[in-house]
Parts: C-alpha cells; structure tokens; sequence
C-alpha cells in the first residue's frame, strides 16, 4: 500500500493498470525530479483513494505509470461546508481556497452577498491551488468547489444538522466553539468586508442558522474562514 510519506502526485481516478499523468505532473516527475524507470510513485486522486505506482515510460514529455497499489480512504466522518464572499483582491480568496484544502473543509462556495466586493472568481485557478494543496498536506479527499453562488440559494438549499452564520452585529451570538462535538455536519456563512446585511441575517436564522461569533477580534474575511476551518479540525475530527 503506498506509504504517504514522500512526494505526492496528482491523477484522475485511474482505470485500469496503466495511466498517464498530465502535463503538469509529467513536466515534475521528469524534468524536477528526473524519475528513473522502475521508481516508485506515490499518487492521490483527490476522491478517496492513495496509489503506489511505478513509472514506466516517457512518451511524448508525458510520463506513464503502472498502478501496483490502491489503498482506499473512507469519506470523513465530520463535514464542514464554508460559504464565504469572496474578498475584493483575488489573491486573498486563493490563499483562503489554499488553506482549507489544507485542513480538510470538505465542501468551499463563493458566496454572492449585498456587499460583496467580487462576484466572479476563477475556478480552475482555484481547482489548480486546491490540487497543490491536497499534495503537500498528503490528503485523499479533495473539497468539493462550487460557482459562485447567490446567498439566498446557499440558505435556503442547506441541509446541515449545524447552521451558522459569523457576522459582526449585536445581535446575541453563539461562540462558534460550543456548538461543535466530533462527527457533526455543518455549513457556516462568512460575508464581505462590509459584512451581511440584517435582511440577509434576517433570512438565514428564519432557516435554522445560528448567529456565532469567533472571537473579540475583527477578523479579515478569508482569516475568519481559516478559523473556522481550523476550529472545525481541532475539535470534530476524531
């Protein structure tokens, strides 16, 4: 079975005992780290399965690999679904994108609010970031990315047994931390720099989510997102 402890690939769930790797992931195996004929190979497929493979051959710059190996991952337990407004400058929404890769949110939206300050992201930009971090944190489960996504659908379509939604406002707030316990599936709403408006805040608690707070810091959007995600792992992994 593979060991997932060197340098991880990216492929499409292979078919079959014989596979090619992108162009990509062929140019790094080959020319970053000039691969051998024989070596072993250790893949993921970002939807829940590790490989160990041997490369083969190179054929056109593109490297083939023999799978040896399948060691499949079971979905996680707990499941966290992060909605967040996407900042105005594209690079903080990508390093957001990065790190909740990293720790294992499993499902990301771009959420389209009153106030949001960006309503178009580039998501095979995002898919290529998501691919990048999935390998470096040596992950099975890629999260699922959608479009950019209107706040009302993201409301009124949620089927979380945990529904929250971080804001700023005086409306009492529940600290995010005491609603969590491990295998919970939740949804949690993070709005733009100038945050939800009451009628948006008004719709969401008339669906089932909760006003929470994450802490007596203000907190940039894309930092409040790590911190949530964060949250979420410490305290509902098993």
């Amino acid at each position: 079975m593979p060991v997932r402890n060197a340098q991880l690939y990216y492929v499409a769930k292979p078919i079959g005992k014989r596979i090619a790797l992108d162009e990509e992931e062929s140019h790094h195996l080959l020319t970053v780290m000039r691969a051998r004929k024989g070596q072993r190979v250790q893949l993921t497929d970002g939807q829940g399965a590790f490989y160990e493979a041997e490369f083969v051959e190179a054929f056109k710059q593109q490297a083939w690999l023999r799978i040896l190996a399948k060691e499949v991952v079971p979905p996680p337990v707990t499941h966290l679904h992060l909605a967040l407004a996407p900042p105005k400058h594209a690079d903080r929404f990508e390093w957001f994108v990065e790190k909740a890769t990293e720790l294992g949110v499993n499902r990301i939206t771009p959420l389209l609010c009153e106030r949001s300050e960006r309503i178009t992201v580039r998501l095979e930009r995002l898919r290529r970031i998501m691919v990048a971090a999935l390998k470096q944190s040596l992950q099975a489960w890629m999260p699922l990315l959608e479009p950019p996504t209107h706040f009302s659908a993201v409301v009124r379509s949620a089927q979380e047994s945990i529904r929250a939604v971080a804001w700023c406002g005086q409306t009492p707030r529940v600290d995010f931390r005491d609603l969590l316990r491990p295998g919970v599936h939740a949804v949690v709403l993070i709005g733009p720099e100038g945050d939800f408006t009451f009628e948006e805040i008004s719709l969401a608690e008339a669906h089932g989510f909760i006003p929470i707070s994450l802490g007596s810091s203000r907190l940039r959007t894309e930092t409040a997102g790590v911190a949530v995600a964060a949250t979420f792992k410490l305290l509902c992994s098993p």
